[in-house]
């Protein structure tokens, strides 16, 4: 009989926590990067109704993520924060500021240009926030102990700026290309030569983080290049040319839902080149999924809960977005 070893499934429920986030809330940051380049009046009130609907209940998979691995994971959590405590508030810093401002626009018309500039600036501030606090987990993190034994200045290093610079440019690519599905005329042409330019770009960060990533660490690099994993792990840079491909014969034939679907099909790809570099460690190195693990009993609480949970928020978020398919005007959603 196999038994079921909750930590991994655990360490499974938080990735895709982060990839739903990914999903879900990319191209809502990614449309308020993109914002300053769309003229004001219809198209920026077209953009901004595409996410109205949806755009607040997003960061709910933020919340499972971040709640799962402080329950789950609670060492782990506790060495994390320390050691990124400077991007992680920074990150949310800028989602309060670009909530505040997605509300305000429309209902104080007579300072429109400031809650614009603040919704760029927010997203902006909040995506590369993520990426420094993903780049900076991926080098490592100093650990003594228990505990954080780093400066307060590490997570800042070429690579990680890297990494955040990439997922900007990554959101900007996934809110250009929905609203490729979700608007018509000039915001949709407007939104194709977005594509166009910022495709290259995300492939071209994909290669480069690639090539770096296996350097960082001898772990890593066995994990990518030592045989058999190897046979593995070439997958992932195959399926990520294949994705590529479509992406750009999409663009290039005009379909409306294939460059955001195969965009995502990176996001989803990039993750697995993650959890290739990384498992089993949560920590680089340092602490590993079961070194940071809360006790048996407790994860299996909680995984009874979140079995129920989970399947709920996937359903009332089906049915948000299937009662707001299809195109969208640029009239108040208030």
């Amino acid at each position: 009989m196999i038994e079921l070893d909750l930590t991994v499934v655990w360490a499974f429920v938080i990735a895709f926590a982060v990839f739903a986030y990914v999903v879900m809330d990319g191209f809502d940051l990614g449309i308020g990067i993109l914002f300053p380049l769309f003229p004001g009046g219809r198209e920026r009130d077209s953009a901004i109704n595409s996410v109205a609907p949806v755009w607040d209940g997003n960061e709910t998979w933020l919340v499972l993520g971040g709640g799962g691995l402080m329950a789950a994971f609670p060492l782990a959590y506790a060495i994390i924060l320390p050691a990124l405590y400077a991007p992680l508030i920074a990150m949310l810093l800028g989602l309060i500021l670009r909530g505040v401002a997605f509300e305000f626009r429309w209902r104080d018309p007579a300072h429109r240009p400031w809650w614009d500039f603040s919704f760029t600036l927010g997203s902006i501030v909040a995506t590369l926030a993520q990426g420094i606090t993903l780049g900076a987990l991926l080098q490592g993190i100093t650990v003594e102990g228990r505990s954080y034994a780093g400066g307060w200045w590490d997570w800042l290093t070429p690579f990680s700026v890297l990494v955040g610079v990439s997922l900007v440019i990554g959101y900007a690519l996934l809110g250009a290309t929905w609203l490729i599905m979700k608007s018509e005329d000039r915001l949709q042409e407007h939104c194709y030569r977005l594509a166009r330019i910022l495709g290259p770009l995300l492939v071209a960060c994909i290669v480069l983080v690639s090539l770096f990533t296996p350097f960082l660490s001898e772990a890593y690099y066995r994990n990518w290049f030592s045989f058999p994993r190897v046979l593995f792990a070439a997958q992932v840079p195959l399926l990520v040319a294949i994705g590529a491909v479509v992406f750009f014969v999409a663009l290039a034939r005009r379909w409306e839902y294939w460059p955001f679907l195969s965009t995502l099909a990176l996001f989803a790809l990039g993750l697995i080149g993650l959890g290739v570099s990384m498992f089993p460690y949560v920590i680089p190195g340092a602490v590993t999924i079961w070194d940071a693990a809360s006790p048996a009993k407790s994860q299996l609480f909680m995984l009874v809960g979140a079995s129920v949970l989970i399947p709920i928020i996937l359903i009332y978020t089906g049915y948000s977005y299937w009662v707001f398919r299809g195109k969208t005007g640029h009239e108040g959603y208030h």
